[in-house]
């Protein structure tokens, strides 16, 4: 993904808002609702890469447990990402699952401890790791599974001064219209607009996260976002951004999911 291009995005964003865009894009907020809120646990781990084959077979032994978790409704979906794109003494592998309530992924999360064994061995070598948990109020994904996908993932910090509902009105009136288009016609399999549900960080973080079956899905999305930069119908002096461009960063997974 060109980062490039999701600062393009980034500054259209801020332009539309401030130049009081809501009679221009009233119909699309219309379209847009809030959702109930899901809640997404992620554990990230730095595995030496030596073990890299062993974190890929560690999966396995809770795949049952995870399945069992979906078909009884506790958690909507689960899967695991191996990065891409590396940074020194970032992370490798992250494994996650998605519930509609905290209380269904930590119910998970205490069975996945109870039932460590041989299959989280190799999370012993693991030089640097860390936990967060999201909360989603706009997302939607396909059922089912998807194998050696794509997860990209654009994470931004607001300033100061931005507004309460920014990450709101960013969703409805321009992040979540884009991306149903690519979900609609299959490019993406999942999306959604996450915020911290526990601060590990300062509030004002968020990140759009997208799964795509492919890597042609990729340069799907990177086309839809250059035209819909091109087709901006507000023209005119780009007002100050209610984005900290300096706290951007992007990752790229590889990555397995299911859906219930």
């Amino acid at each position: 993904m060109n980062g490039k291009v999701w600062k393009g995005f980034a500054a259209v964003c801020a332009l539309a808002l401030s130049a009081g865009w809501a009679g221009q894009a009233g119909a699309q907020t219309s379209e847009v609702k809030e959702k109930p809120a899901l809640y997404t646990y992620v554990a990230d781990w730095n595995i030496p890469r030596e073990k890299w084959a062993d974190m890929d077979k560690s999966y396995a032994p809770t795949q049952k447990l995870m399945d069992k978790a979906i078909a009884d409704g506790t958690i909507v979906g689960y899967g695991n990402d191996t990065t891409l794109v590396h940074q020194a003494d970032g992370i490798t592998h992250d494994n996650w699952w998605s519930a509609m309530s905290m209380a269904g992924v930590l119910n998970v999360l205490d069975q996945l401890e109870k039932a460590a064994g041989s299959g989280t061995s190799v999370l012993a070598s693991a030089t640097n790791h860390f936990d967060n948990i999201y909360e989603s109020r706009y997302y939607n994904w396909h059922p089912g599974t998807v194998k050696d996908g794509y997860t990209y993932a654009a994470s931004y910090r607001l300033k100061p001064g931005a507004p309460d509902d920014a990450v709101e009105t960013l969703s409805k009136r321009l992040v979540v219209p884009l991306l149903e288009k690519l979900f609609a016609d299959g490019t993406l399999r999942e999306y959604e607009v996450d915020t911290q549900a526990i601060h590990a960080e300062a509030p004002g973080m968020f990140s759009i996260v997208y799964l795509a079956a492919n890597a042609e899905g990729l340069d799907k999305v990177n086309a839809a976002l250059d035209e819909a930069i091109k087709s901006d119908p507000l023209g005119g002096v780009a007002f100050t951004s209610m984005i900290d461009i300096s706290a951007h960063h992007d990752d790229l997974g590889r990555s397995n999911a299911t859906y219930k």
